[in-house]
């Protein structure tokens, strides 16, 4: 496990990123290393979406780790579980809550520091001691911030990039093994985050983000897709099953 732990944290290179084309289940995972996949990594909503639930830690906690178990057991490559605020009240809890992914086998989490209860973000201190608690059972941590996705597009400027900044380096005082900055897509924003973040810096795509080469010129270290992967592989199926049944009439 350690290993893998390890082998997970060495893949995270500025400029020559480690690219998560997110799963969500066993199968998936499968298809993503066949494709010659480094990782895989889970994302919230897609796992919660092929159980039946809303995103949001709608899905019990059991659920979701009984499927990182199952990911775990299909693939040879570190797995990194998309964890959303932790599933604890508090840092203990989610303390626990790692401990039991860590010991299932799962080589990283993503933590974000959205509070779920009022939906804005918690406190710097607060999310920190969450990240610690995570990070102290030896996982790898990605800690993720919800800055850019709680500020419109055009209000993405050196403002928010120092508050991301701040939190950045608070939480990689704690432990965490990356930063994660989802819905940044400016290329000026995405630089300047990488330039001065004491940590590996992962971006998700976006509709309308740089190409990867060019992302990994600005020196991110780890892309995901998020959502994305599961919702075109829905959306193939319900155009498949609209043709079958629309031809039954």
């Amino acid at each position: 496990m350690t290993d893998m732990i390890a082998q997970f944290a060495k893949l995270h290179q500025p400029g020559n990123p480690l690219v998560l084309y997110n799963i969500w289940d066993a199968g998936s995972a499968r298809v993503a290393v066949r494709a010659g996949a480094q990782a895989v990594a889970t994302g919230s909503l897609s796992v919660a979406g092929a159980q039946g639930f809303d995103d949001g830690e709608k899905l019990p906690f059991d659920f979701a780790l009984t499927n990182a178990k199952h990911i775990v057991a299909a693939v040879d490559v570190p797995v990194s579980i998309d964890l959303e605020t932790g599933y604890g009240d508090d840092a203990s809890a989610v303390g626990t809550n790692a401990r039991l992914m860590k010991e299932a086998g799962v080589a990283g989490l993503n933590i974000e520091d959205q509070d779920l209860s009022s939906g804005g973000l918690r406190d710097v201190a607060a999310q920190a001691d969450r990240i610690k608690a995570a990070a102290d059972t030896g996982i790898f941590v990605n800690a993720r911030t919800d800055i850019f996705i709680q500020t419109p597009v055009e209000n993405h400027d050196e403002i928010r990039v120092q508050a991301v900044l701040e939190r950045c380096q608070a939480y990689a005082d704690m432990g965490a093994g990356s930063f994660f900055i989802p819905f940044a897509v400016d290329e000026k924003i995405i630089a300047m985050v990488c330039e001065h973040a004491p940590i590996p810096v992962n971006v998700m795509i976006m509709p309308n983000s740089p190409s990867l080469e060019r992302l990994a010129e600005l020196g991110v270290a780890r892309i995901s897709y998020g959502p994305g992967p599961w919702m075109a592989a829905m959306a193939a199926f319900e155009a498949e099953a609209l043709k079958i049944f629309s031809n039954r009439d």
